[in-house]
């Protein structure tokens, strides 16, 4: 079977901008437009509609006079109307040498929108044609709600394009305008389209209304379409148009399809558009979603090491990404192990151990743990086991009030023996600490070390709902030591501090 070559026409300039509460500014559009172009190498890019306004004319020169410097003004197109020479010069004007002509597909919109019959609205666009060849452009032509005309009134399609197929139109482009078509639907209705004009380049350009968008590219595919029209992210009117990361993942990996398309650029120019757009990418969005190469189970991790079991053909390394593995209550040693390897790091077994019960019980309260968390918690948990501890926190209660001082109420076992004690403070950890003085210098008649600095910080990477990494420098009998604590809760991570410098002073 001969692989399909695939042309792909990018519309995120266009029909994505469409996306409720989307607009790019003409520097980030020429930005969008250089990457799509010059990174991810699409044949073609659909940047504007005519007419629109002053800023978005200044948008398309600026585009056309990049692509022109390039040579690859050919692939800059402009969305036209049938308005005479209107749409024809405003294009014409800004650079472009391409106009994507939108026409009515469909009688209904014809009749009631146009208020025209198909003979005259055939007239009408052969008038534009010829007024845009004559200006030395060429002609692409959009049959908006084409797939309600195919469905309901075909000979009102078959006229439409009987009417034109005789201009050199070089495509005729067929939008499931409302999103209403199934795969079934698309190869039923393509296949009679080219049955009926071979000869003709036909694209298909789907919107996403009921989940299918990408379904229905592919089965367009199937049925002979040479053209796609994507946008990246999927951005789009409605629910959005066929994103091209994953139609590009299908087209190459189910049909073994042939495209122009830099696959490792795919998730690089997923952000920046992202980011410009301020429309977020789910996590879990196939291709350019953040966890959708995160192994999360420790068997998947496992199946990893014994011959790639858990690996399908997206391996992430396509799309400049690579793997990650989740660290949480399901994380299993060879989950730990992954993330180690990346770090340089090695640990025995009983050392795994640990640290995989210390990770297990951050996941039962729903933390997250992040691959940068790993040394902190390797550090909090090996050098600080607690196995044989002179001093443990049996419990506390603080409490903090609006108008009245923080509270603290701890119970503590020193070298076996329990003392309860409670105080106020300026801060939760300040009337915690004023509790302890008061059970080792009031009861013990010991003197209590000296806080010297008190450091709070985010391990790089983690997250502000995930740990809280505190260092605390004690000054005690002459000499200064520091200890750390880790937590979700900055108070909870000063007390786990502390408790590690009452039992590094018990030792001394």
């Amino acid at each position: 079977m001969e692989r399909p070559i695939i042309e792909i026409m990018d519309t995120t300039l266009r029909d994505g901008e469409q996306t409720s509460g989307v607009s790019f500014v003409a520097r980030e559009k020429i930005m969008i437009a250089r990457l799509l172009l010059e990174d991810l190498k699409v044949d073609r890019v659909e940047v504007a509609s005519a007419r629109v306004s002053e800023g978005e004319f200044n948008a398309v020169k600026m585009i056309c006079d990049w692509a022109s410097a390039r040579n690859m003004l050919s692939r800059v197109e402009v969305l036209g109307f049938v308005d005479g020479k209107v749409s024809v010069d405003w294009i014409h004007k800004a650079g472009c040498r391409v106009i994507n002509l939108l026409t009515k597909g469909s009688e209904k919109h014809c009749t009631y929108q146009l208020k025209k019959t198909l003979a005259e609205h055939v007239a009408d666009i052969r008038e534009v044609v010829r007024y845009a060849q004559q200006c030395d452009m060429s002609v692409n032509v959009y049959l908006e709600d084409w797939s309600n005309g195919i469905k309901d009134s075909p000979d009102y399609v078959f006229g439409l394009i009987d009417g034109l197929q005789d201009m050199g139109i070089k495509r005729f482009m067929l939008p499931d305008t409302l999103g209403i078509l199934n795969p079934l639907q698309v190869i039923e209705f393509m296949r009679k389209m080219k049955k009926r004009y071979p000869d003709l380049h036909f694209d298909f350009h789907a919107h996403n209304d009921y989940d299918l968008a990408v379904s229905n590219v592919l089965a367009a595919v199937l049925s002979g379409v040479k053209g796609l029209h994507t946008t990246i992210n999927g951005l789009g009117e409605r629910a959005g148009n066929a994103p091209l990361a994953s139609v590009q993942a299908i087209l190459k990996d189910h049909f073994q399809a042939i495209t122009h398309i830099d696959e490792s650029r795919l998730n690089d120019v997923s952000r920046v558009v992202e980011s410009y757009s301020g429309v977020t990418i789910p996590a879990n969005k196939p291709i350019v979603g953040d966890s959708v190469f995160t192994q999360v189970a420790g068997v998947h991790a496992d199946g990893d090491n014994k011959n790639n079991l858990y690996c399908n053909d997206l391996l992430p390394e396509r799309f400049g990404r690579v793997r990650e593995y989740a660290l949480g209550k399901t994380s299993g040693k060879a989950n730990i192990r992954k993330n180690l390897e990346r770090l340089g790091l090695e640990l025995d077994e009983e050392a795994m151990r640990k640290v995989t019960e210390r990770i297990i019980q951050l996941g039962d309260r729903k933390e997250l743990v992040t691959q940068e968390d790993l040394p902190y918690i390797i550090s909090d948990v090996l050098k600080h086991d607690g196995a044989n501890n002179k001093v443990r926190l049996l419990s506390y209660f603080v409490t903090l009030a609006q108008g009245l001082k923080p509270m603290a109420t701890l119970n503590i076992e020193i070298d076996g023996k329990t003392y309860q004690e409670s105080s106020s403070g300026d801060g939760q950890y300040d009337a915690f600490v004023r509790a302890l003085r008061k059970i080792y210098k009031g009861v013990l008649k010991r003197t209590f070390p000296m806080l010297v600095n008190y450091a709070v910080s985010i391990p790089p990477g983690g997250r502000t709902d995930a740990f809280v990494h505190t260092v605390i420098t004690w000054s005690y009998e002459g000499r200064e030591f520091r200890t750390r604590g880790l937590d979700a809760d900055q108070t909870e991570a000063a007390i786990k501090a502390t408790i590690k410098m009452l039992n590094i002073i018990e030792e001394s």
